[in-house]
């Protein structure tokens, strides 16, 4: 008999053709302990991505491939993810194979141990030592801290993809685009505790980045602003009894 799902490992894609079968057979390599799927969210690629991907199934029999009809962008892709999910647990990482999923057991050994804070919903990763230029990782400092600072969200690193956090607290969260940036704050607000692990960080083999600093710099400026605006509308009744 098959065993119950107890992890979804959610990996969004754009234009990622060169990245996503060594980073599906990471995957199985990491989890093959687990009981575990590893769901793949193709956001409309322009490139070879989803017939490699629909490939690999025959390959890796826990494999699931979403494909997007049009492009969303990254937090469209992980919430399509974790509605489709089967997990109790989800684990996310980016799709430019930056993050090494061997990182992703001790996540999950953190998030799941005996002692741990019976509202935690978040282990999120910090990456130690950083692959990217140094203009990248100086714009991540600024941006890091000022939100940090405005937020109170605890995250030194908001911007790392690797993430393991519980299923249904994430479905508690208010969706906006961009959203994979603000999970830590928005799971406080939430009434949940999180903590952060150290993991590692990789170079991009093949492809580019998606994103650039001044890309980042024009949306965060609105995302802060709306994300403050939501905890300051929050009241937590901290917790709820039938009678």
């Amino acid at each position: 008999m098959a065993r119950k799902i107890e992890y979804s490992v959610v990996v969004p894609v754009y234009n990622e053709e060169e990245n996503v079968t060594l980073l599906a057979q990471e995957i199985a390599t990491a989890m093959k302990n687990m009981p575990y799927e590893m769901i793949f969210i193709n956001d409309h690629s322009t490139d070879g991505t989803l017939a490699t991907l629909t490939a690999l199934k025959d390959t890796h029999k826990t494999l699931r491939v979403l494909s997007h009809r049009e492009n969303a962008g990254q937090s469209r892709s992980v919430r399509s993810g974790v509605l489709a999910a089967k997990g109790k647990y989800i684990a996310t990482l980016d799709g430019d194979g930056q993050n090494d999923p061997a990182d992703i057991p001790a996540l999950i050994t953190q998030m799941t141990r005996a002692d741990a804070p019976e509202n935690l919903a978040l282990v999120g990763g910090r990456r130690a030592k950083r692959k990217d230029t140094v203009w990248k990782r100086m714009a991540s400092r600024i941006g890091n801290g000022v939100r940090k600072w405005l937020l109170k969200d605890e995250a030194d690193d908001t911007g790392c993809g690797l993430k393991v956090f519980r299923r249904e607290a994430f479905l508690r969260l208010p969706y906006f685009d961009h959203i994979h940036r603000y999970i830590p704050a928005l799971m406080i607000r939430e009434g949940y505790v999180i903590e952060f692990c150290d993991v590692g960080h990789r170079n991009r083999e093949f492809g580019v980045s998606k994103y650039t600093n001044f890309g980042r710099l024009i949306v965060s400026i609105s995302d802060l602003r709306g994300v403050i605006w939501l905890g300051k509308r929050a009241r937590n009744p901290h917790g709820v009894d039938e009678v």
